[in-house]
Order: structure tokens, then C-alpha cells, then sequence
């Protein structure tokens, strides 16, 4: 039996940051039978979800993934002030150094190492079989996801399958991003067949949530830089699948965009979720920061550190959605200015203030990392850029999303409308856009569309501008420089 050990070895080779030797071993056990017992397992699961969730440390509790997509044209910076980190990525000019990288990519490797201890030891594990199979499937989801992060924003990284520490991990080499979704598709299949269809508790997937992320997958791999054209097949396939059997897996698209976003402490989980990193004000170090103080203005007492960009913000249709999404007016008494006359001059996201306009960075709100109408406009791009172009389930699928953010009397689209494929695909994008802005998903559309140079090129001469011309080598992040110069092997 493999013992669930960190070696200073090991978290330079899998982290390679100094907070990681100093980090709360929640979750990490100690001893060579340990992950014998069922209830050492779940623990060493535990310590994988805290990889995706530490506020301000690593994972996705903090708006340091926000930050890392600021390379599309929804969201902006201060041009100023302490931003520097969140500069650089909105001007394609991310150092080694960057601590917002780091702290996903530490997030990252760290509930991969986790989730590593979990896979390669549960088929030894005592217990109720039953149980342990739902371990393991949430152990292969977080791996899953995890590499699907990294390897969009790093591209060619190290491919770790171990949980424990060896001297080869001193030398680990790049591997493609071939490679790394190709794990990514096997976890995730492995996933959709452990998991139950029903939650263990809001921040964990079930089987829907897997078929959901694996749709995506499918989708991303069909564009840059893998370019199988013929996953678009697969992706509208699997997400045909959780559309289908949206009930069973609890999936629901609210009937009002703004309830999407009333952002109420007191409620655990929205029907909209498909998967979420639950925070909670009452745990060490497990508050969500992403709410509040970041994404507010300093007029508010916010920090200002993401904002709409401004051409988005013109170019976004009327009406509900556009209602909810901005917040045009700031104060925090009856005194209010619109945003043409903040400090900034820029519409700030309301999506994601707090019920009652709280200013705080620490609240019990989770960071939900797939909506429900993400699987609808999966399904309609790739059936239209897949095997005969759209049918009318991807036109119902487009139009539950366009009609319910869109002003009252918009038109459903219709094949009357005569759209090509390629046309009712890019109609599909654009609504992704509107749909999830600020979301952390518009950079990801433009990377895998090769979208990102031309989407820059569109932005307001009053906006953040990249500081030399775009080429493909911006689509990835460099490695942080931790990890390279510890081995050389990364740098090639």
C-alpha cells in the first residue's frame, strides 16, 4: 500500500512554491496503511478539494482565474494602482513570476497530487464498495479537471500520474497537450460511470456534472490546438445526453437571468449549477473571495480590479441579462454617480456583488465553474459545426438561453432564418459571450477559435491594449518560474 506522504522533493517537483510547504494539511494523512481504510480515502479526497478551493492561497476561491482570463475583450483592469498581476494578462505580458498564475497552477497540481493518492490506491481500499467507487469517481472528475484547466492556460506541462514521490519527478518533461487531454478524456469517462446521479453534497459532481465537463473537453479539443474537427460529434453527443436527463441530474435553467446571480449567502447551490467549489466564511481559510470587494468599485470601498471593457459593454444587447450583468450606477448611500464619472469610467459586474451590496472579500458564496445553459450552447455550436449542421434541438437549445436574457419580443431564431452552419455556430458564440461574461469562459471561446487577435484588435483606445503584436505563443502562459528553475527540463 502507497503512503500518502509530501516530501520537500515532491511539492518542488509537483508545486514548486514555498506557501505549499507551509500549507494547512487538511485533508493529508500520514502512515503506510492509511488509505486502506475507507475513511482514509475520503480524507485524502478532502485534500484534494482543497487544492481547488483556498481563499487567496491557490485553486478557485479567489478571483486569480478571473484574472488569468483577461486576455478576451469582456473584462479589464485598473490601469494603475497595486494591479500589476492583473496587467500583465490583459497586455500579453505574463512573467514566470506572476503570483495569479501561480496560485491556479499551485491549485491546480495540488488536488491533482491528491487526487493521484485517491486513484492509484482505492481498488485496495476496505470498505463498502459502493462507496469507495464514488471516491474514486470524484477523484478521476477533480483530475480531470484540473489538467483541463492547466493545460488550456499552460499548454505543454508536466503530466503527473503519481502520489507520491520519486526522483524522476526532479526531471519530469513537458508533456503535449495531446497527451494531457487524453487523460482528461479517460478520467472523465471513468467519472460519468462512478459518480451517482445525485450529489453527496453541493460541492462535489455527479455523473451529469462529468458528462458535462467532457462535452467541453470534446468541444476544446476540436479547436486550436488539437483541431479534431471530428470531436464536435462527441461534444454534441455527450451534451445531448445531460440535456435529456437535465432532471436526473438536478440540472435546471432558471427562468430569470437576474436569479441566477441574487448571490444569497444562505443558499447552498442554484439549480443551474452543474458544478461549483462551495465556500464557506466559517471555515480556515475555505471563504470565497471572487465576491465583493474585488469586482466593485472604490467609490463602494471596492479594490477595482476587474471591470467590463468597454466596446463589450456597448456592443451587449438590451435587456435583462444586460440588466443584471453591469452595474452602471456606484454608491453606497443615496448618493450615486454613474459610471461615466467613476474613477475608472467603466461599467463594473454586478454578477458578482453580494445580496444587499455587502463590501467584503470573504463570504460563504461557491465559485460555480459550469451553468446549465454552458451544456445548451455546447450542444448547439458543436451539432452546427458537426455531422449536418444544427437541427431544431440545437435552435430550442440557443433560444432557451438568447430568449430568456434578451429584451421582451426578441424573435426566436428559426432555420426560416436561412443561417448557414458557420453562421448559426458564430451566432452560438456571441450569445456564450453575452450569456457568461465575466465568467471566466469568453477567453477559452477565443483561444480555441484562434479568435484572441482579432477580438483585441476590436477593443477601445480607453481600454487596457497589448503591448506588442499577438501571436499564438500568447494563447499559453510560461510556467512559473518556480517550478523552471528547479528543473530544466520545463524550460524546454
Amino acid at each position: 500500500m502507497k503512503t500518502f506522504i509530501i516530501l520537500v522533493a515532491a511539492v518542488l517537483s509537483l508545486a514548486g512554491c514555498k506557501s505549499y510547504l507551509e500549507e494547512d494539511t487538511t485533508g493529508l494523512l500520514y502512515g503506510p496503511n492509511v488509505l486502506s481504510t475507507q475513511a482514509g480515502l475520503e480524507s485524502a479526497l478532502t485534500g484534494a478539494y482543497r487544492g481547488l478551493g483556498a481563499q487567496w492561497t491557490y485553486g478557485f476561491l479567489h478571483p486569480s482565474a478571473n484574472a488569468a482570463t483577461l486576455g478576451s475583450d469582456d473584462v479589464t483592469t485598473h490601469p494603475a494602482s497595486n494591479k500589476a498581476d492583473w496587467r500583465e494578462f490583459d497586455q500579453f505580458n505574463v512573467s514566470t513570476t506572476n503570483q495569479r498564475s501561480g496560485a491556479v497552477y499551485n491549485g491546480c497540481y495540488k488536488a491533482i497530487q491528491g487526487a493521484n493518492n485517491v486513484i492509484n490506491n482505492y481498488t485496495e481500499t476496505v470498505g463498502t464498495k459502493a462507496t469507495i467507487d464514488i471516491i474514486a469517481g470524484e477523484a478521476y472528475f477533480i483530475r480531470g479537471f484540473s489538467y483541463y484547466w492547466l493545460t488550456r492556460f499552460y499548454g505543454n506541462i508536466p503530466l503527473v500520474t503519481a502520489g507520491e514521490y520519486s526522483d524522476s519527478l526532479l526531471t519530469i518533461k513537458k508533456s503535449t497537450p495531446a497527451q494531457v487531454y487524453s487523460l482528461i478524456v479517460e478520467d472523465l469517462k471513468k467519472a460519468e460511470t462512478m459518480l451517482p446521479t445525485t450529489r453527496r453534497d453541493p460541492g462535489r459532481p455527479n455523473a451529469g456534472s462529468a458528462k458535462a465537463f467532457l462535452a467541453d473537453v470534446y468541444l476544446t479539443m476540436a479547436g486550436w490546438p488539437l483541431k479534431q474537427t471530428d470531436k464536435y460529434d462527441l461534444a454534441a453527443a455527450k451534451a445531448k445526453e445531460v440535456i435529456d436527463n437535465r432532471a436526473t441530474y438536478g440540472f435546471q435553467l432558471l427562468p430569470t437571468f437576474a436569479a441566477v446571480f441574487d448571490n444569497d449567502p444562505s443558499v447552498a447551490i442554484i439549480p443551474e449549477s452543474v458544478f461549483q467549489i462551495s465556500g464557506f466564511i466559517g471555515g480556515s481559510g475555505t471563504a470565497n473571495a471572487t465576491y465583493g470587494n474585488t469586482t466593485m468599485p472604490g467609490e463602494e470601498g471596492g479594490w477595482d480590479d476587474m471591470f467590463a471593457e468597454l466596446n463589450f459593454f456597448r456592443d451587449f444587447p438590451a435587456g435583462p441579462r444586460k440588466e443584471a450583468t453591469f452595474r452602471t450606477e456606484f454608491g453606497l448611500g443615496a448618493t450615486t454617480i454613474p459610471w461615466q464619472q467613476s474613477l475608472t469610467r467603466h461599467p463594473y459586474y454586478k454578477k458578482w456583488y453580494i445580496k444587499g451590496n455587502i463590501v467584503t472579500s470573504s463570504i460563504s458564496l461557491p465559485s460555480v465553474m459550469m451553468r446549465y445553459p454552458h451544456v445548451l450552447t455546447i450542444y448547439a455550436e458543436a451539432k452546427a459545426r458537426g455531422t449536418g449542421g444544427p437541427d431544431q434541438a440545437a435552435y430550442d437549445a440557443l433560444n432557451q438561453v438568447r430568449l430568456r436574457g434578451r429584451a421582451t419580443g426578441t424573435k426566436a431564431l428559426s432555420t426560416a432564418d436561412g443561417l448557414t452552419a458557420t453562421q448559426f455556430a458564430d451566432e452560438v458564440v456571441q450569445e456564450r459571450a453575452w450569456e457568461f461574461a465575466c465568467e471566466r469562459t469568453r477567453w477559452f471561446d477565443l483561444v480555441r477559435l484562434e479568435r484572441v487577435e482579432a477580438a483585441n484588435a476590436k477593443k477601445s483606445p480607453d481600454d487596457l491594449q497589448p503591448i506588442k503584436a499577438l501571436t499564438k505563443a500568447n494563447y499559453w502562459f510560461p510556467l512559473p518560474y518556480s517550478d523552471t528553475s528547479i528543473n530544466p527540463n520545463l524550460n524546454q
